[in-house]
């Protein structure tokens, strides 16, 4: 593990270990794990685009609320 900066958009994490050589990013062991729970279909270039605190968790809220309805 070295002293690499994470690429994703607003976050601060120095400490990754991880590296794509197809897409040149580094990747933070919290945004990998928030990447793999959003599934294998997620853009990546979208995800390291989008800000870190922009999980748009309201837009997948609001997805999925109105796939699933309050009884």
């Amino acid at each position: 593990m070295g002293v690499l900066e994470c690429d994703r958009r607003g976050c601060e994490n120095i400490m990754c270990d991880r590296i794509s050589h197809e897409h040149q990013y580094y990747i933070c062991g919290s945004c990998f794990e928030a990447l793999v729970a959003l599934g294998p279909k997620t853009d990546i270039t979208a995800f390291f685009e989008n800000d870190r605190e922009m999980v748009n968790s309201e837009a997948s809220r609001a997805y999925f609320e109105k796939i699933f309805e309050w009884r």
